[in-house]
């Protein structure tokens, strides 16, 4: 096993160091981390959990934009695993995005090497299994990319700097949960929040200091609602774009999303309440954590601080003031604002409307009625090695309709198209839409049916730039998108649930060009399963 990993770990470099597109300059990081099963009590009950180098969660991941990282991964469980880099833009490298349509699962007792690049990346993002339901029993843990030192950030450098990953949690096993969707049902209620695995925890200052709270909700399906106790929030960056720095005495934070702000410990010196809740659910589940000054003599006390009583309304006017701050440098010496996305044409106008339809009288998901299985082949694998038979360019369309159906459905786009993407959801539940390989700018949000006649409502200036947006319930959702990461990437829901059971579909960006200068070689370590077996890389 120590040859075989070590073999793994050399032929993981070598791939890294073959692409000729990399900077040299650009430090390498190597991690090695294994993957086990462990019993722990989140929520106060003995329950099985996924671990990474024996931590729930897994390890913070604390890189510089543009190192290269090369980690190589042991999966100890007794099902195949896979990791992704949530809103890791993998550029030019869908090869690494740690997702079936991309990758073979990693078979128990074996090991693959990933190497990535947070290419011109800074901001605050996580990771997370994607295969099965085993994001329900942890694995996930926080990566966040710093600046260089040459590269200003638009505030002071904090004094401290904390990462919360708060989701909603099961008491029940992932393997139960998987065989409930798989039985046509769908998941329970959940038992309870989660705030860095735990029900408490405690984060501590110095009075008159300022620290930064990275924020992820690493749930299924929730939104959370996070504030503390007689302190504001100062928003400063969502999902790596540095934004205008709003006060808000609460955010919303949806599936999949990821938030940075700045907290000043200018109140009395004592320990104050730090709350994540549940936001649109009927019965409202909280976790607290403690803030806690340095010099307190204190404990906590008082009722915890109420969240947001109205619903949806406040929740949208509130994102419509995340503004990006276009005099702020991103990872590269240029301004993030200087690409003037709302005066480029749109070249199409994709309309995706999620549904929820009984297939064979069980619960699917579905995008513009085509309900998404995985093949017996990872996409990306069957486009490269021309194996027919494994997916479908025709079965899932740019607008609604259509009776409900299910196919491996793949959307196919040009390399350089610069697209107008609508989500609309006629849903009485809020949607969470993820894309992998990219972030977009976020130009609008609606109520009812959206037509052509909202374009005029679009913020076409200083929208965000983001990997996930939330769509409300019977609303809709605009994103631009540039489609300049050729690959086979992955569009779905940030609801597990919804994801597992169809919700999703893979974008093919291609190009008829074959040039490193748009996609990397496929990795001389590739593990190769279905109908790729037998093949060289």
């Amino acid at each position: 096993m120590v040859k075989t990993v070590l073999l793994h770990v050399i032929c993981g470099v070598l791939a890294v160091l073959s692409v000729s597109l990399v900077n040299a300059d650009d430090p390498y990081r190597y991690y090695t981390w294994t993957v086990t099963y462990g019993t722990l009590y989140p929520l106060g009950v003995p329950q099985q959990v996924i671990l990474i180098n024996g931590q729930f969660p897994g390890p913070r991941l604390d890189v510089v934009t543009n190192d290269n990282i090369v980690l190589n991964l042991i999966n100890k469980l007794d099902q195949p695993f896979l990791l992704t880099w949530n809103g890791i833009k993998q550029r030019k490298n869908s090869w690494q995005d740690g997702v079936l349509g991309t990758n073979c699962p990693i078979p128990p007792n074996s090991n693959y090497t990933y190497n990535f690049q947070p290419k011109d990346q800074i901001g605050t993002f996580t990771y997370f299994p994607s295969t099965l339901l085993h994001k329900a029993a942890g694995g996930y843990g926080g990566l966040n990319v710093y600046e260089r030192p040459s590269i200003p950030i638009p505030f002071p450098n904090p004094d401290g700097d904390f990462t919360l990953l708060i989701g909603d949690w099961y008491k029940t096993s992932h393997k139960t949960l998987q065989q409930s969707l798989d039985s046509g049902k769908s998941l329970p209620f959940p038992d309870g929040v989660l705030i860095n695995g735990q029900g408490h925890t405690t984060f501590s200052g110095d009075q008159g200091k300022t620290y930064m709270f990275r924020i992820s909700n690493v749930g299924l399906s929730t939104s959370i609602n996070f504030r503390i106790q007689g302190h504001t929030l100062k928003l400063v960056e969502v999902e790596g774009s540095h934004t205008l720095q709003g006060i808000y005495d609460s955010l919303d934070v949806h599936v999949g999303q990821s938030i940075a702000v700045l907290v000043t410990l200018n109140q009395a010196p004592k320990d104050y309440y730090i709350v994540a809740s549940t936001r649109f659910t009927k019965n409202v589940l909280t976790a607290s954590a403690v803030l806690h000054y340095s010099n307190s003599q204190s404990a906590v006390s008082g009722p915890l601080p109420a969240g947001p009583t109205d619903q949806f309304h406040w929740s949208m006017e509130q994102a419509r003031t995340f503004r990006w701050n276009l005099t702020a440098s991103a990872a590269r010496p240029n301004p993030q604002g200087s690409f003037h996305y709302g005066k480029i044409t749109t070249t199409k106008t994709i309309v995706l409307a999620n549904s929820a339809p009984l297939i064979n009288g069980k619960q699917r998901y579905a995008v513009n009625g085509i309900s998404y299985i995985n093949a017996d082949t990872p996409l990306k694998l069957a486009d490269y090695f021309n194996i027919p038979g494994v997916f479908s360019m025709s079965s899932i369309q740019g607008l609604p309709g259509g009776p409900a159906s299910i196919a491996t459905s793949v959307m196919p786009a040009n390399l350089h198209d610069f697209i107008e993407v609508v989500f609309q959801n006629n849903e009485k539940t809020i949607q969470s839409w993820h894309l992998d390989g990219y972030d977009f700018w976020v130009v609008g949000y609606g109520s009812g049916q959206w037509t052509s006649a909202k374009r005029s409502t679009y913020n076409l200036v200083d929208a965000l730039t983001r990997h996930t947006a939330q769509v409300y319930p019977n609303s809709w959702t605009t994103i631009f998108v540039s489609l300049d990461n050729q690959g086979m990437w992955n569009v779905r829901s940030a609801n597990w649930e919804r994801q597992y059971l169809g919700q999703q579909f893979y974008l093919r960006v291609w190009t008829s060009v074959h040039s490193l200068a748009n996609e990397y070689n496929i990795p001389t370590n590739a593990l190769l399963c279905g109908r790729a077996v037998g093949r060289h890389p």
